[in-house]
């Protein structure tokens, strides 16, 4: 009998009242309901920000309540260092996975040794957006389109060559900057549409004020301007400066 193939999940997850806590228990108890422990083990790692919350009492799943400022890459990079799977997925906790996910995203690794990283298609999101399910890989790098931040699955060997998530992206465009990273890499990327995880849509971000909203949005749009887009390092403390 073969030995179960590992992956490390990493979720980030902000428990701070009922309605959010059971968001992330449902994204759990998907996860662990969508493959047959005996062919796909999953090490899941949910780095929780409340503080106060209790662990989650699932099988396979260690909580931990990082002592650091929040910070979306800085939580997702220790998440990764916990664990040492060949395979890592990162993940939002506001997600519902279907049954043999995983297994799709591996078959195209299997079938395509090039390519690096990969995400599942979503039953809501992708079809409004003209993708359809069951298509095949589709190749790319567009944010929303073939690269979607709510969860990215790669293989840990690509990190050797990218170095750690970039820790200056706290929240807002980490998506964007992954892709950059990849292409500036030369790693490929693709949208498995066999591999179904749907997206609850930003519940935890939903729940913050407008002006929470703007200050997670903005500044991280200026830092990306000036890493990707060749803004200058003073235009970008300028703005920052007129921002605060």
């Amino acid at each position: 009998m073969d030995k179960a193939i590992e992956i490390d999940i990493i979720i980030l997850s902000y428990a701070k009242d009922e309605t959010l806590r059971q968001v992330t228990e449902k994204g759990l108890e998907t996860l662990l309901a969508s493959e047959s422990v005996d062919k796909i083990k999953f090490n899941v790692f949910v780095l929780e920000s409340n503080k106060s919350a209790d662990p989650y009492d699932f099988p396979q799943v260690k909580t931990v309540f990082p002592k650091e400022k929040f910070g979306y890459h800085k939580y997702m990079n220790l998440g990764i260092a916990m664990g040492d799977s060949p395979y890592v997925c990162i993940c939002n906790n506001d997600l519902l996975f279907h049954p043999g996910w995983a297994t799709a995203i591996l078959n195209a690794f299997k079938q395509d040794p090039a390519l690096s990283s990969a995400s599942p298609a979503c039953s809501v999101h992708h079809p409004a957006e003209g993708m359809r399910l069951y298509d095949g890989v589709k190749y790319g790098y567009k944010v929303r389109g073939e690269l979607i931040g709510w969860c990215l699955f790669f293989k840990r060997e690509m990190l050797k060559i990218t170095g750690k998530l970039d820790p200056k992206f706290t929240f807002w465009y980490a998506d964007n900057d992954y892709s950059m990273m990849l292409q500036k890499h030369g790693l490929i990327h693709a949208l498995v549409t066999d591999s179904i995880v749907d997206h609850l849509e930003s519940q935890t971000l939903n729940t913050k004020s407008e002006k929470e909203r703007k200050k997670l949005t903005t500044r991280e749009q200026f830092y990306y301007e000036y890493k990707w887009e060749g803004r200058s390092y003073f235009s970008y403390l300028n703005r920052l400066r007129k921002f605060k």
